[in-house]
């Protein structure tokens, strides 16, 4: 069984300060690829053209696989997250900027993510080609978990037209079934509450909320009561939900039951 540790939220990744004083500035804006908004990762304002001949796929496998910097045995962690933000680097070139949480994997290898194909550099890093096709399976998962967001932000939205009280409703639904999405499929390991953060803030800026209007609504409807390795309880997450509903509307959403 994993022992739980600290972890730390999508702005706070932990890595050793040594080698953030060795980053060069291609790390820094892979770094900065983190702090994306939701135009950068809408899958209908970015395109995503995948082919089924298997070409792409071959042709990103060996790109990737000439850029791993040796067997596991002789990698260091900081040659590892060398060649994870290149291999970002190479995927947002090819891409685009939301290509940026293919390596964001569940559990404290991650940080409490929801990619399941990679794990960390100590797991992931191994033989070329192995590991080029990790990459490309995490990337493709990554996508799709994109793909799922989009589609429930369409179905959660609240309509144009609904009064405060309406809109109150729609957004407490929504944040209650968003923060249920993320909990199930983090397992609410290490640090899943930054992955839920930033859904819940993606959400918002999808309604049309500015970015930065949408992270202080979240921050405050959490207040920080989501904790590492921990499941929210029913009640917190209902709380939670209605606290940002109330935040944004000043009104209480109304009940259907």
């Amino acid at each position: 069984m994993t022992t739980p540790h600290a972890c730390g939220t999508i702005g706070q990744l932990s890595r050793n300060d040594r080698f953030w004083r060795n980053t060069t500035a291609l790390d820094q804006e892979v770094s900065r690829a983190w702090q994306s908004p939701w135009s950068e990762m809408d899958p209908v304002r970015n395109p995503f053209v995948w082919t089924d001949d298997g070409e792409e796929e071959a042709e990103l496998v060996a790109l990737i696989a000439a850029m791993v910097p040796g067997p596991r045995s002789e990698v260091g962690w900081e040659a590892g997250y060398r060649f994870t933000d290149a291999a970002t680097r190479l995927l947002m070139d090819r891409y685009g900027r939301w290509v940026f949480g293919w390596s964001w994997a569940i559990g404290e290898g991650g940080g409490g993510g929801v990619v399941a194909s990679w794990c960390c550099v100590s797991h992931s890093v191994g033989e070329p080609e192995t590991t080029a096709a990790k990459v490309v399976a995490s990337l493709l998962e990554w996508r799709d978990w994109l793909e799922e967001l989009a589609e429930k932000f369409a179905l959660l939205a609240p309509p144009a037209d609904a009064d405060p009280e309406d809109r109150s409703w729609h957004l407490e639904r929504a944040a209650t079934r968003l923060v249920t999405l993320v909990v199930d499929r983090t397992g609410a390991e290490c640090g899943w509450y930054g992955l839920c953060r930033t859904v819940l803030k993606w959400f918002l800026a999808s309604t049309g909320m500015e970015p930065e209007d949408a992270e202080r609504a979240v921050d405050a409807a959490i207040g920080g009561r989501f904790k590492s390795w921990t499941r929210p309880s029913l009640v917190l997450v209902d709380t939670v939900g209605e606290d940002l509903a109330v935040g944004l509307t000043g009104r209480r959403p109304y009940r259907d039951y």
